[in-house]
């Protein structure tokens, strides 16, 4: 056979290989394949959804789940939500995509919102909620030689212990999470890790004459929602005040209703200087960030000095304006408030019953209950087996930190969901011993 016979029979079945299956297919032949051709970076549970609906999901072979991660609070507003799916092809189908090379109709739109509804002067656009963060600490610094007089290079950003905003480089150069970091050193410069809920490290380390920012996140999600002290949000305001710092608020996961009011923050009534939103934002079905702030900070950035190709594109803006209007029209900022004391209540009751339930804890509708011991070991196994057979009973939920399992249900959830998952928890938890 010739070269070209080869090339071309090769170049046929590449194609046919290309073409998305029509036929039914196993869960099982999902999984398969996606091992024997994606990159081994996520250790995802057993199941292959095709389908979603509100809180609801759908497998392959069409059994029905709750869906009690909500894609790391992504889907606030639900999956599929009607409205916001509109929004995305409507606007799909009139412009897409300029970049910011030319403006287009929605951008001012969607700041003027996001800004006036949040009280700052200015929003800048990004897609994925790391690169709001990144984006976050640049501005923070380029504030600190422009404003505060840092000299060039000296500025330094402090984080706390546990922190999460993505696998860039720059942010695992804050973490303190041995996997996150082993092996993709040398690190970012000019960091500093502190612990959290400490307000003496903080005002140690914010009263050196070169700190930028600090920056935080008022629950920790993927820490395993661990929640600071009362009043802890507000000492870090007064601290950052008086050192003449930045509180940068990484509103991501916890941002968007999800603790029961729009931002977590405003549980204690703060104000950040910066702060980052993404995930819910999107609206469950576009990459949507920002970082709101002031023109203090904000107009330190000229043209060509931060930007990206997508952000604030027409789609995206779309998006996040129905986004926005879904969480405040419906009621779902007010439902996650109640439906997590509800939740809350119910897994008290568990942690009563089975012993292997820690401890629980939350807010609003971003909860966790931790598995066998806070030092993890041997429990961690506990904690996955437990999310399997929630998996089986029809809850879909995973483990973070090996033995803490996070709940966090899209915020349109019902009353009687609620129940049904605490009952399938419930089994769960029977089969499990």
């Amino acid at each position: 056979m010739s070269a070209l016979h080869i090339a071309t029979e090769e170049l046929t079945t590449a194609s046919a290989m290309a073409k998305p299956l029509n036929r039914m297919i196993s869960s099982r032949d999902v999984i398969a394949l996606e091992d024997r051709y994606g990159t081994h970076n996520y250790h995802p549970l057993p199941v292959v959804l095709k389908r979603g609906q509100g809180s609801r999901v759908w497998d392959v072979e069409g059994k029905e789940y709750l869906d009690f991660l909500s894609a790391y609070s992504a889907v606030n507003q639900g999956h599929s939500h009607p409205k916001i799916v509109g929004a995305l092809t409507e606007q799909a189908s009139s412009l897409s995509l300029c970049s910011r090379a030319f403006h287009h109709d929605l951008l001012g739109q969607y700041a003027r919102h996001m800004t006036q509804l949040m009280g700052y002067d200015r929003l800048l656009p990004m897609n994925t909620g790391v690169e709001a963060a990144e984006s976050a600490v640049k501005l923070a610094r380029r504030w600190a030689y422009d404003v505060k007089g840092v000299a060039e290079n000296q500025a330094v950003m402090v984080f706390a212990e546990g922190n999460f905003w993505g696998r860039s480089i720059g942010a695992i150069s804050s973490s303190t999470d041995p996997t996150a970091r082993r092996g993709f050193g040398p690190f970012v410069p000019g960091y500093e890790v502190i612990p959290y809920n400490n307000l003496q490290a903080l005002d140690i380390s914010l009263s050196q004459p070169n700190v930028a920012g600090f920056m935080l996140e008022p629950i920790q999600g993927e820490a395993g929602v661990v929640m600071p002290d009362p009043g802890y949000l507000t000492r870090v305001r007064a601290l950052c005040t008086r050192h003449g710092v930045l509180m940068i608020a990484d509103e991501i996961q916890t941002g968007m209703g999800r603790t029961g009011r729009m931002l977590a923050c405003d549980h204690e009534n703060v104000r950040p200087d910066l702060i980052v939103l993404g995930k819910a934002l999107g609206g469950g079905v576009y990459p949507v960030s920002a970082v709101l702030g002031d023109d203090e900070v904000m107009l330190t950035l000229k043209p060509g000095e931060h930007g990206s190709t997508f952000g604030g594109n027409p789609v995206a803006c779309r998006v996040a304006l129905e986004a926005v209007a879904v969480l405040q029209d419906e009621g779902l900022i007010e439902n996650a408030a109640l439906r997590g004391e509800q939740l809350r209540s119910g897994l008290h009751e568990l942690k009563s019953e089975f012993p292997i339930l820690m401890n629980v804890r939350g807010k609003g509708l971003l909860n966790a209950i931790v598995v066998g011991s806070e030092q993890g070991g041997k429990t961690q196994n506990l904690a996955w087996n437990l999310c399997i057979r929630m998996m089986k009973q029809g809850v879909l939920a995973k483990p973070t930190q090996g033995h803490i399992i996070r709940l966090a249900p899209p915020l349109c959830i019902t009353s009687a969901e609620v129940d049904k998952a605490l009952t399938c928890m419930r089994k769960a938890l029977v089969a499990l011993h």
